[in-house]
């Protein structure tokens, strides 16, 4: 359940209630011995945990969204921290530098040897700032294909984590060839001769994604969202007025459970009640389950079978729309 320093989504408010009736409670009884006071405290969690259930399992788009962004969901070395044994990481492009908005390195994930690549957030003002909140410039899906070219080399599967709002869309970026940068590391993707799972583990956003994402299998995480392009970018472009993001959300199809009905993700990896930023370490194992599982799916195909696969995925795709 939340501590007192955690900031409560706006839908929330139920349980934001309950929780601070919680800490009076506490308070109270902290003073002295009281059964009567007790009894309230159970019965008042019992109230916030069941509140707080009913309210994910009929989240909105525009909610699952909120909660895709939040502060405290884990980010990719959190999963490096909780899935893999010796990371080594990998840095620069070899052409122009290192961007910090996508890490990749080399580790052992239960026993097997993969090649890990990821969008990172950042924790806090500082760490953001140095990964540029998980938007990439050239550098970084020019590094992203290098990586996967040195795992296709030497036969590692690749597992990427997808958390990005896009691809930067700065004029240094575009000089630098920011189109090219991510058609390139899609196109690696999809001719990789080893197996390969994406999971959206939050924001999955446009090209910025996709350019990791071009995999044999896709997850998402049961809150996470993977759109065409951000809500409130959408509503500036269909109705000139962000404010109508709400509806934009709406309208894309961006959950998790909607992208599945239509083909677009394999799986979708459940999420701790009331979010993976509420128990974060549980859907850091959930994630590694799910990995675990699709690598064991894919482990017996062929380069060639698992380059077709690939690719007919993603042609079907087109097919089904």
């Amino acid at each position: 359940m939340q501590d007192q320093m955690r900031t409560y989504l706006s839908f929330e408010t139920p349980v934001a209630d309950i929780d601070t009736r919680l800490d009076e409670l506490r308070a109270l009884a902290a003073k002295g011995d009281s059964p009567a006071i007790d009894e309230e405290i159970v019965r008042l969690e019992a109230k916030a945990a069941k509140t707080l259930g009913e309210l994910y399992a009929a989240l909105t788009p525009w909610q699952k969204t909120q909660v895709a962004r939040v502060q405290g969901r884990p980010h990719f070395n959190d999963y490096v921290k909780g899935l893999i044994d010796d990371f080594t990481p990998l840095a620069g492009d070899r052409k122009f530098a290192e961007d910090a908005a996508i890490v990749g390195g080399l580790g052992r994930f239960r026993g097997r040897s993969i090649c890990l690549i990821g969008h990172e957030k950042g924790d806090d003002t500082a760490t953001r700032l140095k990964h540029n909140f998980g938007m990439a410039r050239p550098e970084g899906y020019r590094k992203a294909a290098r990586l996967m070219e040195l795992a296709d080399r030497f036969d590692l599967p690749v597992v990427t984590l997808v958390d990005t709002a896009g691809a930067w869309p700065g004029i240094d970026a575009e000089e630098r060839g920011q189109a090219e940068a991510i058609a390139r590391a899609t196109d690696v993707s999809l001719s990789l001769g080893t197996p390969s799972v994406a999971v959206v583990v939050g924001e999955g956003g446009s090209g910025g994604a996709l350019a990791i994402a071009a995999c044999n299998k896709v997850l998402m995480l049961e809150h996470a969202i993977y759109t065409v392009a951000s809500p409130e970018a959408a509503a500036s472009i269909l109705w000139r007025d962000s404010s109508r993001a709400q509806d934009a959300a709406t309208s894309m199809k961006i959950t998790a459970q909607d992208l599945l009905k239509f083909g677009i993700i394999d799986a979708i990896v459940p999420e701790p009640v009331g979010g993976a930023h509420r128990d974060p370490p549980a859907a850091v194992e959930a994630t590694g389950r799910a990995v675990a599982g699709a690598l064991d799916q894919l482990s017996n195909m062929s380069r060639e079978e698992l380059r077709d696969a690939r690719a007919q995925k993603f042609l079907a795709m087109g097919r089904k729309l």
